[in-house]
């Protein structure tokens, strides 16, 4: 199997949908206002992509934000960098093998707070049947009354690495 690196995976989490209301809050993945992007570097440059089709939660303690959670998935054959033959490439053994792995998740075990809005976040990421753990970056952008309320976050990571 080739070597596959994934640079960065950042997640805009913008206009998330609330569902409940109380000390603890809910929030679902807006798919329409936010997005998963990730840059990989086949050669020489690096290659800008994205996934089309995910989701997820996040649960959110305004008072005590160590005990936030967030869950996501990512389906694997929605990826796409803008050029057919890539994506069809990218979705074969060689690389994702979405057919054996159709999905990346990730699940957080630890929100650290770093900063004003800012978290590190750790957690289990599972992509091509491997879990490891990664630490993200979270930004919290806010939190925004009416509509049924929202939330903005910003995500970022710095690389996961499949080797094999």
């Amino acid at each position: 199997m080739k070597s596959f690196r994934l640079f960065s995976l950042p997640l805009l989490l913008a206009a998330l949908t609330f569902s409940a209301r109380a000390a603890v809050e809910t929030y679902t993945i807006d798919s329409v206002h936010s997005s998963v992007g990730f840059s990989i570097r086949p050669l020489v440059s690096k290659v800008p992509g994205s996934f089309t089709k995910f989701s997820g939660t996040i649960t959110v303690d305004r008072e005590n934000p160590e005990k936030n959670t967030v869950e996501a998935t990512i389906e694997v054959g929605s990826i796409n960098t803008a050029d057919n033959d890539r994506d069809t490439h990218l979705k074969t053994p060689d690389f994702f093998d979405a057919t054996k792995f159709p999905t990346i998740t990730f699940k957080s075990k630890e929100w650290k707070k770093t900063g004003k809005d800012a978290f590190d976040v750790t957690g289990d990421l599972t992509l091509h049947g491997i879990t490891k753990p990664v630490t993200l970056k979270v930004s919290l952008l806010g939190f925004a009354p009416g509509h049924g309320r929202r939330a903005g976050f910003r995500v970022g990571g710095d690389g996961y690495s499949q080797q094999g």
